[in-house]
């Protein structure tokens, strides 16, 4: 940026400015200037919003019209749906750096300025004005809405003793301290959980964007704000704790609804690209999928609050904690790092904080809702791939009172020798495993045995994993745990 004009005479000589004059009146607003870059991606066929996974034929479509529309909207939608992602993503179709008046506490063109100070300042040195650039990633602003947040907190209140100290009336707009809407001028204002705002102060955002002015303690102020306004809000929010008024949600050109991943390899590439975990860490694939599973499992569990949701957070949490207890045994019994199903539940901690019962449930309790989902998960996943697989001579087995405690403590090959007593099971671990490495294998035979157990072919104690061996049986055998 050494290289930028650094006043308004320097800028009005760039190819890109010239012939333009102050007040000129031909200002680009903040919509068109999105809309400019929008289109410019469009063509190239670069990638809109990065991160953004599952949408591209669903929220996508919808947004990117809004934003062709020079529009404000809403994206509605229930908790961990990428919501504030998005919304923060639209920074990258602003330009890379604009203008502006540089000493003033609003972002003003300084070329058309719309505050007091800035048109002051602009009449007073003319061609030597001072400005700045502002880089893209300031001039995103969000706000958490909450109900205790005022008109002083987004608009703005009068100050007296700035108003004295500059000699002007408390109704002037230079005798204002600016909040968060004004200094959002020039750029992106974000309004999350908007239905959580007071009626009043969602007045007061409405007529400053729609009229230009609002009233501060009994003062008219205007300001003619250049603003591309973006909302979220949870339907559970929108009639539970509060909602949008009327004026504000007609005035909101498009509402567009988010949704969870429409299946599981989609949800599977958003936890893999969301989870922090150890390096060295090796997660096979249908652990991946029995994770995921668990998430889609769970949003269809009647003890699960619906109107809730089941955020996309719990598989990218219990992806994390899976993957560290895998590293914590690892690193106690020295074998390869390889996520197990038990691994699964010692990540109980990340389904059970994220999950909002509905009476039924709570009376069961959250930790036997979030087993209950894990073997229901687990039974899909070994369903969906393994389902037509021949398991009645490991079935047999079990049902003539046989027993087999699977080793957690030792190393894989320990795991894998104790599974060799169980006819087929060895045989069926190395299909699902598809790897050669004795890990991988173990983990499969667990899978395997998890699997069955949800299917209802197997039984085992509620004790699982408290206990340092595992151990199965078929259903009118034994257990396993």
């Amino acid at each position: 940026m050494e290289n930028r004009p650094r006043t308004l005479g320097e800028l009005l000589q760039t190819p890109e400015y010239a012939g333009r004059s102050p007040f000129d009146g031909r200002a680009r607003t903040v919509q068109d200037e999105v809309r400019e870059n929008l289109t410019r991606k469009l063509r190239r066929g670069e990638e809109l919003f990065p991160g953004v996974v599952g949408y591209d034929d669903t929220v996508i479509p919808q947004l990117v019209n809004a934003l062709l529309a020079r529009q404000n909207f809403i994206l509605l939608g229930l908790r961990g749906q990428a919501k504030s992602r998005i919304l923060r993503a639209i920074t990258g179709l602003l330009d890379e750096v604009v203008p502006v008046i540089d000493g003033v506490d609003m972002p003003d063109d300084p070329i058309n300025p719309i505050g007091a100070e800035g048109r002051h300042l602009l009449e007073v040195h003319g061609h030597d004005l001072p400005i700045r650039w502002l880089p893209r990633d300031a001039r995103y602003v969000e706000k958490l809405a909450t109900p205790d947040v005022t008109v002083a907190d987004l608009i703005g209140d009068v100050d007296p003793i700035k108003a004295a100290r500059l000699g002007t009336s408390l109704g002037d707009t230079r005798s204002m301290h600016f909040g968060l809407l004004p200094r959002a001028n020039r750029g992106i204002f974000a309004v999350n959980e908007l239905a959580d705002l007071a009626p009043k102060v969602q007045v007061a955002l409405f007529n400053i964007l729609q009229e230009g002015d609002v009233q501060i303690k009994g003062y008219p102020i205007r300001l003619e704000l250049d603003v591309m306004l973006v909302f979220s809000a949870n339907p559970e929010d929108y009639t539970a704790r509060g909602k949008i008024v009327t004026p504000l949600k007609d005035r909101i050109g498009s509402e567009i609804r988010t949704h969870y991943p429409s299946d599981v390899r989609l949800g599977m590439d958003i936890t893999a690209q969301e989870a922090v975990r150890a390096e060295g860490v090796t997660v096979p694939g249908f652990i991946s999928e029995l994770i995921e599973e668990i998430a889609f499992q769970a949003r269809e569990d009647g003890r699960v609050d619906k109107m809730s949701g089941v955020s996309q957070r719990l598989p990218i949490s219990l992806m994390e904690l899976a993957a560290a207890n895998a590293e914590r045994r690892a690193l106690v019994s020295g074998d390869s790092p390889v996520v197990r199903v038990s691994d699964v539940y010692a990540g109980l901690p990340a389904i059970t904080g994220k999950l909002e019962l509905e009476y039924e449930g709570e009376l069961k309790g959250a930790d036997q809702v979030a087993r209950d989902v894990i073997r229901k998960a687990a039974g899909a996943v070994f369903a969906r791939h393994y389902g037509s697989a021949d398991t009645r001579e490991l079935e047999k087995w079990f049902e003539d009172g046989n027993v087999f405690r699977f080793p957690q403590g030792g190393d894989a090959a320990s795991a894998l020798k104790a599974a060799k007593d169980v006819p087929g099971l060895t045989d069926l671990a190395a299909q699902v495993a598809s790897s050669p490495d004795d890990s991988v294998r173990a983990s499969a035979t667990e899978f395997v045995l998890e699997g069955l157990y949800g299917r209802k072919k197997l039984s085992r104690a509620e004790e699982t994993y408290a206990a340092p061996e595992p151990e199965v049986r078929r259903e009118r055998g034994g257990r396993w745990n």
